[in-house]
C-alpha cells in the first residue's frame, strides 16, 4: 500500500509540473505586458503578441562572461522566442585566470547560442573594474555605465542579479547595488522596469525541474519556464564557455534549477517628480 502511495504522489507531482509548463506561457506573456505597458494597460487591452515582438528591448547587465547563460538563459531564451531586442552588457571580460581575451569569444559564442547577435552584446573592459571576488567595484563607476547603455539604446526591462547575487560574488552584488541607485536617485528614462534575480537557497538551487512548483507558488514580478528543447540550447550556450569546464560546473549545468527557471522581482523606483518645499 505503501509504494502505490508513493507511485500517486510521484505521478501526480511531475503532471503538476507539465501542468505548469502548459499554464505558464500565459502567465508569461500577461506579465511581460503588464511590465511593459503598466499605464496602457489600466486604460486599454492592448494585444498581448503587440507586447511580445515589437515594445520589448531588453538590456541583460551581467559581471562575466558565462552569467548569461549559468544565471538568465531561461530569460533570454523566452525573450528571444518572443522576438524581443535582447542586449547583453557584461561589466567585465572575466581575466582573473589571465583568460580575457578567450573569455570574450566565448562569450560571443555562447549569445550566438541563445539567439543574440554579436552586435547585441557589450563587454566593458575598465581597469577599476576587475573580475576578481575580493574587488570592491564603484558603484558610482557601474552606475553610469550602466545608464549610459540604458538611454543610448531606449531599453525599457533591465535583468540583473539580486541583493544575494545568486552566487553570492561581490561582483554580481555590485551590479544589483548600481542599478538599485538609478532606481532609488531616479535616473533611470521612464518606462523603464528593472529586474533583480531571485536568489534561492542551496537545496532549491540544485532541484533542477524539480523545484518548479515552489517557484510557481511564491510571488514573482516575471518567471521564465523553459521545456527539455530550451535546456538543450541553454546548455550547449554553457559549453561555448570551454575554459569554465570544470567538472563542478557539468554537476550545475545537470542539477541548477537556473538552467530551467529565472524567477525576477520588480527593483522599485524612487519618486517622480518630487517636489520639496
Amino acid at each position: 500500500m505503501n509504494i502505490f502511495l508513493v507511485v500517486f504522489i510521484v505521478l501526480s507531482y511531475l503532471i503538476w509540473i507539465k501542468c505548469i509548463y502548459y499554464l505558464h506561457r500565459r502567465r508569461f506573456l500577461k506579465s511581460l505586458k503588464d511590465l511593459i505597458n503598466p499605464i496602457s494597460n489600466k486604460d486599454s487591452q492592448m494585444d498581448a503578441s503587440h507586447t511580445n515582438s515589437t515594445n520589448v528591448r531588453a538590456l541583460v547587465v551581467t559581471a562575466h562572461p558565462d552569467d548569461e547563460c549559468m544565471f538568465f538563459a531561461p530569460a533570454i531564451l523566452r525573450l528571444v522566442e518572443l522576438k524581443a531586442s535582447v542586449h547583453v552588457l557584461c561589466l567585465s571580460k572575466g581575466h582573473y585566470y589571465n583568460q580575457g581575451s578567450q573569455r570574450k569569444e566565448e562569450l560571443f559564442d555562447s549569445c550566438a547560442v541563445l539567439g543574440i547577435p554579436a552586435s547585441n552584446v557589450t563587454i566593458i573592459d575598465h581597469k577599476n573594474l576587475p573580475d576578481d571576488p575580493r574587488a570592491e567595484w564603484s558603484i558610482s563607476l557601474l552606475s553610469s555605465v550602466i545608464v549610459k547603455h540604458i538611454r543610448a539604446h531606449s531599453f525599457n526591462m533591465v535583468l540583473t542579479f539580486d541583493g544575494r547575487g545568486v552566487s553570492s560574488h561581490a561582483n554580481h552584488i555590485a551590479l544589483h547595488k548600481a542599478v538599485s541607485h538609478l532606481a532609488f536617485t531616479d535616473q533611470v528614462p521612464d518606462g523603464c522596469c528593472l529586474l533583480s534575480l531571485v536568489t534561492v537557497g542551496l537545496l532549491r538551487k540544485y532541484l533542477s525541474f524539480l523545484e518548479l512548483p515552489l517557484s510557481w507558488l511564491l510571488p514573482s514580478s516575471l518567471c521564465c519556464i523553459i521545456g527539455s528543447a530550451d535546456y538543450r540550447q541553454a546548455k550547449a550556450a554553457m559549453l561555448c564557455h570551454r575554459t569554465q569546464l570544470l567538472w563542478f560546473r557539468h554537476l550545475y549545468i545537470m542539477f541548477s534549477r537556473y538552467m530551467i527557471i529565472n524567477t525576477f522581482q520588480i527593483i522599485p523606483q524612487g519618486p517622480r517628480n518630487l517636489k520639496i518645499y
